[in-house]
């Protein structure tokens, strides 16, 4: 899957560059998690290590951060449910196309965005990913 991973982080304010013939193990494993997350669903950092039984969440944040831009970086999220500082908009509209569970921001929340419903949209790495036919 290396071949068609690019570098840099999800907003592109630097083109990405292509990714280094040797992709780290760890970073490809992560990548290859992200791809499997179902659209509409979320894996916490956190998930993503415990579904690796390998590092933690800053290491997949960092790797999300370094390498990807070319997966679907908005299912990989903070454990509260924020949107990714910087990036909120981009994410928010690949949850709404998506159908992403979202919780109403409160009307005192810094630029009314909203928050995912972790409850809802978290997946836990097997019911409703790909080759289950028991959708949730």
């Amino acid at each position: 899957m290396s071949e068609n991973r690019t570098s840099g982080s999800p907003a592109g304010a630097t083109p990405p560059s292509p990714v280094p013939a040797e992709l780290p193990v760890y970073a490809e494993r992560v990548l290859d998690v992200a791809d499997l997350i179902p659209p509409g669903r979320v894996m916490t950092y956190g998930d993503v290590a415990e579904w690796l039984g390998d590092g933690g969440p800053r290491q997949v944040g960092r790797v999300m951060a370094l390498y990807g831009s070319a997966a679907p970086w908005w299912r990989v999220v903070r454990a509260d449910g924020a949107l990714l500082p910087g990036h909120e908009l981009r994410a928010l509209g690949h949850y709404r196309e998506e159908g992403t569970p979202l919780r109403v921001a409160p009307r005192d929340a810094d630029g009314h965005v909203p928050r995912l419903d972790m409850k809802r949209a978290r997946w836990d790495g097997v019911t409703g990913g790909p080759g289950d036919e028991t959708h949730i």
